[in-house]
């Protein structure tokens, strides 16, 4: 039986209408913790000028394939895979981890999305936190948009 997650079905078109407009000018698309596969499943007809990669750790390989995907692995504790992406996507209850040695996306977006969860002490509680973080990384918030159940998804841009 295919993974499924609820909260990644109520978020698919808020989430789609936002990467339409902001993946407008990108090619290759790296999906940071695919999880049940869903966005991938179906982001990727919906925006047919990119190349979608999900990724996940080991354990979700398998469950991403059965929605007709086929992730890389990628545990951000172990490194990043050689991709050639022009922007990054993730929607993730946990703090931005995939900022920490993250991959040099030299000019291009990186997007995020940082969900508040059930259990505070794995979602993202301080907005001031994750901007301090992600300009160590040398990205700038440039958009913060409302999503359903007091969700944002946050848009970062590489700064020059």
């Amino acid at each position: 039986m295919k993974p499924y997650s609820e909260a990644s079905e109520r978020n698919r078109e808020p989430i789609l209408a936002v990467l339409k407009r902001v993946l407008a000018d990108s090619t290759v698309v790296l999906e940071i913790g695919s999880g049940t596969g869903q966005h991938a499943a179906s982001f990727a007809p919906e925006l047919p000028h990119l190349s979608w990669q999900a990724s996940d750790v080991a354990e979700h390989l398998a469950g991403i394939r059965l929605w007709g995907v086929e992730p890389i692995e990628l545990d951000v504790d172990k490194g990043w895979p050689a991709i050639d992406a022009d922007a990054a996507f993730s929607f993730l209850p946990l703090p931005p981890v995939p900022l920490r040695g993250r991959p040099d996306l030299g000019e291009q977006r990186a997007l995020r999305c940082l969900p508040r969860s059930r259990d505070p002490a794995s979602s993202v509680r301080d907005f001031e936190h994750v901007r301090a973080l992600a300009a160590r990384c040398g990205l700038a918030v440039i958009e913060d948009n409302a999503m359903p159940a007091n969700n944002r998804l946050l848009v970062f841009r590489k700064e020059n």
